[in-house]
Parts: C-alpha cells; sequence; structure tokens
C-alpha cells in the first residue's frame, strides 16, 4: 500500500491543534444531532475553487457537492448513476435545504475545453460526455459573440444559467421553489482576483457581492 501523503498528514495534524481544538464543541454536536445545513452548493472540482473556503464556512453550514465545471444535468430517472443528481436529491428532500447555489468561476478548464471544440480535457470514457452538456448554454450565445476576446467567460457565465434551468427540471426542486420555500442562486467567482458576482435572475446580469479588495465593480450580462 502508498504511504499515505505527507502533505495531508501535516495538514490533518494542524487541523487537530488549530481548528478542530478551536471548535471541538460543535463538531460533537453535529456528530450527535447530526447535519442540518441550509446551503447546498455546486461547484467546481478546479482545486483553486474550495466553496468553504470562498465563503469561510464552519463545519455543517454548507452540504457542497463538486464536479467537472459545476454542471447540473437535467432531471433523468433513466436506471444509470447520476451522482451530482443523487446529491441534489438528498440535499432538498432530506435535508430540507433552502438555498442552492451553482457556483461557477474564472478559468474553468472545463468550459475552456467546450469553447475550443477540440479535444476532451483527458482522454477516457467520461469527461467528453459530461462536457457536451455545456452544448445548450453555448447556443444562448449569439454567434456573432463568439469571436469575442472573453467568450469564454460568457460561456462560464451562460453554463451557470443553464444549470439554474435545468435544477427547474426536476419536480423536487420546481415544486419548492414555486411555493417559496427553496431559492436558487447563481454565482461566479474570480480566481485571480477573489472577486464573487452573484445573479439577479430579472435582469440576466452578474454583480459583485461585496468589494474584493478594491477591484472596481463591473457588470456582466450573460446572454
Amino acid at each position: 500500500m502508498a504511504t499515505f501523503p505527507d502533505r495531508l498528514t501535516e495538514g490533518y495534524e494542524a487541523f487537530l491543534s488549530g481548528r478542530f481544538e478551536r471548535e471541538r464543541a460543535r463538531y460533537r454536536e453535529l456528530a450527535s444531532r447530526g447535519q442540518k445545513p441550509e446551503i447546498m452548493l455546486i461547484g467546481c472540482c478546479d482545486s483553486r475553487v474550495a466553496p468553504e473556503a470562498i465563503f469561510d464556512a464552519a463545519p455543517g453550514e454548507m452540504f457542497v457537492t463538486r464536479n467537472v465545471a459545476n454542471l447540473v444535468p437535467p432531471y433523468q430517472p433513466d436506471g444509470e448513476n447520476h451522482g451530482t443528481s443523487a446529491a441534489l436529491e438528498y440535499a432538498v428532500q432530506a435535508l430540507r435545504v433552502k438555498h442552492i447555489v451553482v457556483l461557477g468561476h474564472a478559468q474553468c478548464g472545463g468550459v475552456a475545453a467546450h469553447a475550443a471544440e477540440g479535444e476532451p480535457l483527458s482522454p477516457g470514457d467520461f469527461i467528453g460526455r459530461w462536457i457536451a452538456m455545456i452544448g445548450p448554454a453555448a447556443e444562448t450565445i449569439p454567434q456573432s459573440q463568439r469571436n469575442r476576446p472573453d467568450y469564454q467567460r460568457l460561456l462560464e457565465l451562460a453554463s451557470i444559467r443553464n444549470s439554474l434551468r435545468n435544477l427547474m427540471t426536476f419536480p423536487c426542486v420546481r415544486i419548492l421553489v414555486e411555493r417559496g420555500k427553496l431559492k436558487l442562486h447563481g454565482a461566479y467567482f474570480g480566481v485571480a482576483d477573489g472577486q464573487l458576482l452573484a445573479l439577479d435572475q430579472e435582469t440576466g446580469e452578474f454583480a459583485p457581492v461585496a468589494n474584493a479588495g478594491g477591484v472596481r465593480p463591473s457588470l456582466m450580462r450573460c446572454d
């Protein structure tokens, strides 16, 4: 058996003597009463975009699922294995979360691969088919805008909106949203500048949640 990575051992030891020691009571409470997060976050596997770090979340605050390019597939009860759909179903129907956030980010490798219309991110049986789910998002961007220098960013934003539409194809989500018991949100994180944008679903614009380190606020339509 391979030796456990030194970096993880060192990190765990720091966790034990630091955060775990400070929040020992919280961990004991979570162990005894179980989790009851109010927020589900669907994010990207990208190692640069850790939701718990971005939102300074405490243990038990967020139910997080991550996949390549933070995609939500449409509702498809076909008897196959659907990890993201299973996590969504559990969060909504068992945990009764009140918010679902789709968190996209800048410089997303999955979106870049689709935008380039080249080879998949890696050879294999799964990644190409998965990234193909970005196709409907790309179709929402006018052909005249597909040669823009910032096309990848446009597609990253459009993909978030498409995932929000796909969320509404799940009956358990749609019913609760229509009853006002569940709210859906789109967000976009800038890896280089730390800026977080949130989607106003009425205007279709992404706007800064807060001023990140003096970064000038900007609006970005997701057309």
